[in-house]
């Protein structure tokens, strides 16, 4: 049995132009049409199993929220069904279900009686839950005299204590600082080893690599991919770095363009591709080729921990390009932006190209300590600083490298350079000094 299940679930709201449209439907009973109708959601269908964690993407005003107030039982759909199984506990809008003029600790029986839970039962976990919250006394002061970061701490420690089987987070994490968000993921990740179901809905999309088994991405109201993070995330961000681009004109590129016959070719040019598993940009430049060598220039076909590896890639321009950004970002396994650069980010300035223009950059890395696992790299090329471009073309993991393993254990993700010095030893006033032993004729004599 699936925790949630959505059938061809829609959502409409209706849209008054003034208060008194709404009074006049009233008094007339509905026969009088005062307002017109917003869908929030579409033939909406998906499924969450039991302790998976299903992740939602999409941009502000998706139906992202409006979904996941339905599957905690705050709005009911106009058509469709939807079944959910199992205690949903949900940290939904900052501080929702929390009654301001109450006091942290009265909020938390509060909460917990909405969610089924007796008085007994919440004595039992009060003290994990103010032990997770941190925020001292003021569990005792009025819930508005509390800071944004105070609520979803307390919010968050409720909702995870009251042994749900259902988790909905929506963006709440966002307001807290590093620290509680270091604690909070950890804490999602124990839930995931429990078998709780989580909905989770973010702008984070490193968070949704990291924990989520599956996403959705929704546009207005609509089911755009259902699938692997990695999929979803990655068409999600091409269609965003696309729609960015509509909004950034470069005067430049009224410059009159060079002749054909003046076009620059570079002297090393990569024209292989391994391989392609997602594509987009405008297309005003593209990426030909990208190869992983040695610092020598040989190809490599395994990674080795702390060595010196080149990553050279070719692009040719088929318009003006004002400001190219050439870059690639390194994946780990799990799909997570692991690091990345470009040569605006490291202060590298590339002439204009016209139509025609090939140029060939050559990244020089020192690898570090990196543990065992296969790593991926994805160039691209843009137009534009790093505050404001367009996308010319990315390619997601077009080459795929093993790393191999170190003679010294990695623990965690990589070994950090490190330089360990032991102090001298100090003694207690409470130890007896050494006792100096000589030879007796010294003593004697």
């Amino acid at each position: 049995m699936n925790a949630v299940e959505f059938q061809a679930v829609s959502k409409s709201y209706s849209i008054y132009d003034a208060p008194a449209g709404r009074l006049k439907e009233l008094l007339t009973f509905n026969r009088l049409n005062c307002h017109r109708d917003f869908w929030a959601l579409h033939d909406v269908s998906f499924e969450a199993k039991r302790g998976e964690t299903f992740c939602i993407v999409g941009e502000n005003g998706s139906g992202k929220s409006t979904l996941l107030q339905m599957v905690a039982g705050i709005m009911h759909p106009t058509k469709g069904s939807i079944a959910v199984n199992g205690r949903v506990s949900a940290l939904l809008e900052l501080g929702a279900g929390f009654n301001p003029e109450f006091s942290g600790r009265d909020n938390v029986y509060l909460n917990g009686s909405i969610l089924g839970l007796t008085r007994r039962q919440i004595d039992a976990r009060y003290k994990d839950i103010e032990s997770f919250a941190e925020i001292g006394e003021f569990i005792n002061q009025p819930v508005k005299t509390y800071s944004s970061g105070m609520v979803v701490r307390l919010a968050f420690a409720v909702a995870i204590n009251v042994d749900p089987e259902v988790l909905l987070v929506d963006e709440a994490l966002a307001v807290g600082d590093l620290y509680f968000r270091h604690r909070c993921m950890r804490k999602v990740h124990e839930l995931r080893a429990r078998g709780v179901t989580i909905l989770f809905v973010s702008h984070a999309v490193a968070d949704v690599k990291a924990i989520g088994d599956r996403a959705m991405w929704l546009d207005h109201g609509r089911v755009v991919e259902l699938g692997s993070p990695e999929r979803v995330i990655s068409k999600y961000l091409a269609a965003t770095a696309a729609k960015d681009s509509t909004y950034r004109l470069h005067e430049v590129e009224s410059h009159a363009p060079r002749t054909a016959a003046a076009a620059i070719r570079a002297p090393e040019i990569v024209e292989t591709i391994p391989n392609i598993d997602h594509r987009h940009g405008d297309g005003k430049a593209r990426i030909i080729g990208i190869a992983v060598l040695d610092e020598n220039g040989r190809p490599l076909h395994m990674l080795q921990p702390a060595s010196r590896i080149l990553v050279r890639i070719s692009a040719r321009a088929g318009a003006y390009v004002a400001i190219p950004n050439v870059g690639f970002m390194l994946r780990n396994q799990l799909g997570m932006d692991f690091s990345g650069t470009n040569t605006v980010r490291e202060g590298y300035q590339i002439e204009p190209m016209q139509a025609g223009d090939i140029i060939t950059v050559d990244f020089y890395l020192d690898l570090p300590e990196l543990y065992p696992a296969s790593f991926s790299f994805s160039p691209a090329i843009a137009d534009g600083a790093l505050d404001g471009y367009t996308m010319c073309d990315w390619i997601d993991n077009a080459v795929t490298l093993q790393m191999s393993r170190s003679e010294a254990e990695t623990y965690g993700y990589m070994h950090l350079p490190c330089r360990i010095e032991v102090n001298a030893r100090i003694r207690g006033a409470s130890e007896p000094a050494p006792v100096l032993e000589m030879p007796l004729e010294k003593l004697i004599g």
